[in-house]
């Protein structure tokens, strides 16, 4: 990872690349992750909690984070195929982890799906453990 590699806060200019690097990355199509209204949703709330990183002004990760005030959440945490085993994702989830700590979050959740057990192997060298927990949900869209 160079220089140019820069953690900002997400601005109104990376819709597009934010988009492109989630068509890449995601494969969900359910309307409650159409990419444009989750955009427009995280920053109508706790917007400073939507990151990027751009390399050469280029939108190469994001991850999107959230307190309700019991605990904390992490959505969308994504990095273009070039620029992963290069430390991005863990940059990003540093930066989330320590926004939520300034804060006063006391723990964060994040879900992903069980057959991506390379994701899961991820977190798990970040600190992350396995709960035993039902994840459920219900469509509002």
């Amino acid at each position: 990872m160079g220089h140019d590699t820069e953690f900002r806060t997400y601005q109104s200019g990376d819709e597009d690349g934010v988009l492109a690097l989630w068509s890449d990355v995601f494969p969900d199509k359910t309307a409650w992750n159409a990419p444009k209204a989750v955009i427009s949703r995280k920053r109508a709330v706790q917007p400073e909690f939507f990151y990027v990183a751009t390399v050469e002004r280029r939108v190469v990760g994001t991850i999107m984070a959230g307190y309700d005030g019991v605990r904390g959440w992490i959505h969308r945490l994504a990095v273009h195929p070039d620029h992963r085993r290069k430390g991005l994702a863990s940059q990003l989830m540093h930066k989330a982890e320590h926004g939520l700590m300034d804060i006063g979050c006391p723990k964060l959740n994040l879900q992903v799906r069980a057959s991506n057990m390379e994701v899961v192997q991820f977190y798990r060298a970040l600190g992350y453990m396995v709960e035993e927990r039902l994840s459920l949900g219900k469509p509002l869209v």
